[in-house]
This record gives structure tokens, sequence and C-alpha cells, in this order.
């Protein structure tokens, strides 16, 4: 089985993340876009459209969300075990940008329930993959792949793509998908039952028998694809009022299948159109500007200089190309694109973007030096453009961390810290909690830890946040607290035999009396105790269910 993606291809569906992110035989809806890319726009310039109004095909009611979501469960477990996936923290918090608008539309359009949008997981997993690819998997849970993240130079496209998949999702595709499949399986059979009543009464060569059999799959295959294409176009059309309404410029719909379109002429498979899976691009470009032009409220342009240049999103796409091939040959070609005759050949924003790739490709190779020297002209370059330095500074801190000064990273990211009127982003509390558990002092440990906390209870899923908590724990010697927050973050990647096996070795340190250095905390035991007893009912439940 092939996944169903965004390509202009015949596909069944079937899970998949990249090269090794494959979950044979359970159902995703994904796309494929080509490389390319428009001028950033600001989300703010864009209107919001009414509610929407059209019926959908659908509420998926043949599958409980309950049920779908516990199917997402057990697809997300290997996902996170797999080399692929990671958890960059400047990335996700890119993207997150974009979804949480995404979402706070779809729930204020209706499309999204609170029952919905309580039952499943709405969390983005990011994987370390060259293809353009984007994916809904069953429960809320939604793949992007860092080649997606690499070639779309506005938020707008990116929105585009987000707003398309939460589609999916909200509109019950998967579980719609699957239950049409089950329709099907009885004129499947009836086909083939009448292919053998035809065999054992005819005195042919079973030509005729073949053909009954052969003629009701090719139905049944090509309902499954006129199904697919239908959720394909619902998805686009609910995927465009959403971003629309969170404030993303519409443009972005027609400019990723212009790309879509670009690719399909090195990659299409030349199959006829009522072979495919989903609509010809054409027609979905076309789609897309007839409800451009549809939009009553016209748009004021933004006049020229009233705003700092936008590059985030183009040095985001830089680090996605980065980190998604490691290979020293690519990363040495980065080199070659900042020379100065080649650099200054470029328009400001690709300059920035080059200027940030190369460095961080310098820390991978490990020449701390021109790492830093690359970063700092970056810094130049945007102070002289008025552009904004966060990234820079971000990018300085971590390459201060790969060169082992700690205390340089955190003196860039204290500031910050420190400035209550400004929200600390998940870039810098990642870095900051990094710099100061690895110089390990004893004010720099407690205020991470705080930090940290205070963190977890605006974000409690947030695994990379806990991990760094168990590590502050572990180095203060709170040995208890430490390993029942590893616990938390093995049971929010679903490996809850993990944590139950770590929550029991906690069991076992407070038997033995081994609190470290902190000294007896019973709150933290009885803390394990309870947790101890829910993870081990919840693997019976799921040892019952299986």
């Amino acid at each position: 089985m092939s996944k169903l993606d965004y390509c202009s291809r015949a596909a069944t569906p079937v899970a998949r993340v990249g090269p090794r992110w494959l979950v044979p035989g359970v159902l995703a809806l994904a796309l494929a876009w080509p490389a390319g890319g428009l001028q950033a726009q600001s989300p703010q310039a864009a209107n919001a459209v009414p509610a929407n109004t059209l019926p959908h095909l659908g509420d998926g009611a043949e599958m409980s969300a309950a049920m779908e979501r516990r199917l997402g469960d057990n697809i997300v477990r290997s996902l996170y075990r797999d080399p692929d996936y990671l958890d960059d923290p400047v990335t996700m918090e890119y993207l997150q940008s974009l979804w949480q608008p995404l979402l706070a539309a779809a729930r204020a359009r209706g499309e999204l329930s609170q029952e919905l949008f309580d039952a499943f997981a709405w969390e983005l997993l990011l994987g370390r993959d060259r293809s353009v690819n984007a994916f809904a998997l069953p429960g809320g849970y939604f793949g992007v792949h860092l080649g997606l993240v690499g070639v779309v130079s506005t938020r707008d496209e990116l929105a585009s793509v987000l707003g398309h998949e939460l589609s999916h999702v909200t509109q019950r595709h998967i579980a719609r998908n699957m239950a049409h499949q089950s329709a099907q399986a009885p004129w499947m059979m009836g086909a083939m039952i009448l292919g053998v009543l035809a065999a054992s009464k005819s005195n042919s060569n079973g030509q005729a028998a073949n053909a009954l059999i052969t003629g009701g799959q090719a139905a049944a295959v090509q309902s499954q694809l006129n199904f697919s294409r239908d959720m394909e176009r619902e998805a686009d059309r609910v995927g465009f009022a959403v971003m629309t309404q969170a404030g993303f410029a519409p443009q972005g719909f027609v400019g990723m299948f212009e790309k879509l379109q670009q690719a399909n002429r090195l990659n299409d498979s030349g199959n006829f159109p009522y072979l495919r899976s989903h609509p010809l691009t054409t027609e979905r470009i076309s789609d897309m500007q007839n409800r451009i032009g549809a939009l009553t409220e016209p748009r004021t342009p933004v006049p020229a200089g009233a705003q700092k240049p936008d590059f985030e999103p183009l040095l985001v796409a830089a680090r996605a190309r980065v980190l998604s091939n490691g290979g020293v040959d690519a990363l040495r070609l980065w080199q070659a694109d900042v020379q100065p005759a080649v650099l200054a050949a470029k328009p400001p924003g690709a300059q920035a973007a080059a200027l940030y790739g190369a460095a961080l490709a310098a820390l991978k190779l490990r020449e701390p030096d021109a790492a830093l020297a690359l970063c700092q002209q970056l810094q130049q370059l945007l102070a002289r453009l008025g552009a904004d330095g966060r990234l820079a500074r971000l990018l300085e801190a971590e390459l201060a961390l790969g060169r082992g000064d700690a205390a340089r990273a955190e003196a860039l990211l204290a500031p910050t810290a420190a400035n209550a009127s400004v929200p600390l982003g998940r870039a810098e509390l990642a870095l900051l909690s990094q710099a100061q558990i690895q110089q390990g002092r004893a004010q720099g440990l407690a205020q991470a830890a705080e930090r940290l906390r205070d963190w977890l209870a605006a974000h409690p899923r947030d695994v990379l946040a806990w991990r760094l908590l168990a590590n502050a724990y572990e180095m203060q010697g709170r040995n208890v607290a430490a390993v029942r927050t590893q616990a938390q973050a093995d049971g929010l990647e679903q490996d809850w035999p993990a944590a139950l096996a770590r929550l029991r070795a906690a069991q076992d340190l407070v038997r033995a009396g081994q609190w470290g250095a902190m000294g007896p905390d019973h709150l933290e035991a009885a803390i394990v105790d309870t947790r101890t007893r829910e993870v081990t009912q919840l693997l019976r439940e799921q040892a019952l269910q299986r």
C-alpha cells in the first residue's frame, strides 16, 4: 500500500512519515508539496471570512472519537521512537505560531466542536525527512516533514498546508474513509461470489468468472478514488476558510498549488484524471482563485516601509534544510552559498537565510569559529535592514552551547527571561535551561526548575520540557522526582511500559531511602504511588482492548 499524498497520483491510504516513519495498514491523509516560494505577507493583513455554511460529507459517526484517538495513540507510539523524529525548539515554535491561530479559527467557525477538541490530541510531530510532505493521523495527530518547511518561504503557504490537514481531521475524513472502505466490502464479496457461481455453471475457461470478479473490484476501487477526491476538495474548501479567518493571506493556497503543479511536471506518473486519488492541481488552483475573487472585503495594501522585514520564514526554512540533510557534502555546500560574490547577488532575505544556514552547518561540522563569524555577519545584516534579530540571537546561544560555553549562552538569554513584559518563547526556555543545567550551579538549577514548572503548568504535554526538568532535578540531587518526571515524558510519548518501569524504579528508591542530596520528599513519593496505579490500570485496559 502506498501513502495517500497530495500529488495527483492514484494512491491507497497508509501512514507514512518519511523513509523510516512507516506504520503499515493504518490510514493517514497526507499531502506532498513541491519546492518554490512567494514573498512573505503578514497574517494580520488577511481579512476574516464569514462562517462556513456549506454542508460537509458526513460526521464520521461510524467510528467514535475515543476509538479514533486510541488508534492515533497506537500509531504515534512508533513515530516517537523513530530515528527521524525530532523536537527542534526553534522550528516547532514557528510551526505552533501558525498552528494555534488555525485551531482557534476552526473553533470559532464551528468546524471544531468542543467535544472533538477535548477528545483529540491536536499535536504536531516533526520528521527529519527531505520530502515535501505533511499528513494527518487519527486522533488529531499531524506530521510535518522538514522538507516541507524547507521549501515554504511564507507563513501563508505553510498555513495553507496546516489548514488543509487540520480540516481532514475536523471533518472526520479518516473515520469516514474507513467506514466507506467497510461499506465496499460486501460489493467486492458479492462480485467474488457471482464469479464463483459463474465458474461452477460454465463450461468455458473461466473468463466470465474473472470478468465478474475484476469488474466488481474495479468498481470498488473507482468508488474509493471518487470518495478520496471528494474529501480532498472538502479539505481545500474548509481549510481555505479556516486559514483566512485565522488571518493568513488566501494567496498562500494558490502559491502552494502552483508549486505542486510545477513539481508534477517532473513527478507525475501520467495517470488519467479518473485514476487519481486527488483532484488535478489545475482544478484546485482554479477553485482557489475563484474563492479569492469571491471575498467581498477589500484588502488594504501595506505601505512600503510601514513594517519591519519579516525574514523569520526564510531563516526557519534554511534551518529545516540543514537539519534534514546532515551529510558532510550537503553541509559544505552552504559555505559556497555565502562567498562574497555569490552572497552579494542575492536579495536581502536570501542573504539572511544563506548566512543562517551556513552558520548552523558550520556548527554541525564542528567548526565553531567559522560558525560564530557567520552568525555575527547575520546579526549585522539584520540590524542594517531593521529586521528582527531574535533568531540570530538564539542561533548564537546555540553555537555557544555547541562549543561548551554555557555561561555565554546564559548571558545571551537571561535578559529575555528576566523581562516580564516579553513572553518567554519555547526556544529561549529550552536553550536557557540547557545552559543552566550544563553549568550545574545551585542557583541556576533552581531557576531552571522553577521556570520549567511554570511552563509545564501552561503546556502540560511538552515532552522536551519534562525531559529538561528531569535533568534539572537530577543535577539537584532529587532522585525520585527526576525518575518520576522522566516517566511523565515517557507517558506523553505513549511508551507506557517504560513509564511504569520508571515509576517502579522510583518506588524502589523510596523504599531504599535513596532520596538524594535534597533529602526525603514524601509528597513526591505519594505522587509516584498514585501515578503507578494509574499507569498500571491504563496498561490493563489496553491489554483488554487488544
